[in-house]
């Protein structure tokens, strides 16, 4: 039960940073820069 609280906690933190960077970028070039690296850092989160 621990690990799902961890991993929801993860995603939620995720999602807020998804959410702030989108709105910092101005272009869907830097969006994807954006998404790109949050997902690394979700991938990073998980192992």
């Amino acid at each position: 039960m621990n690990k799902t609280i961890q991993r929801l906690g993860i995603v939620f933190f995720s999602l807020v940073l998804l959410v702030v960077s989108s709105l910092g970028c101005k272009t869907a070039e830097g969006f994807g820069k954006d998404v790109e690296n949050a997902g690394e850092g979700i991938q990073k989160g998980v192992r």
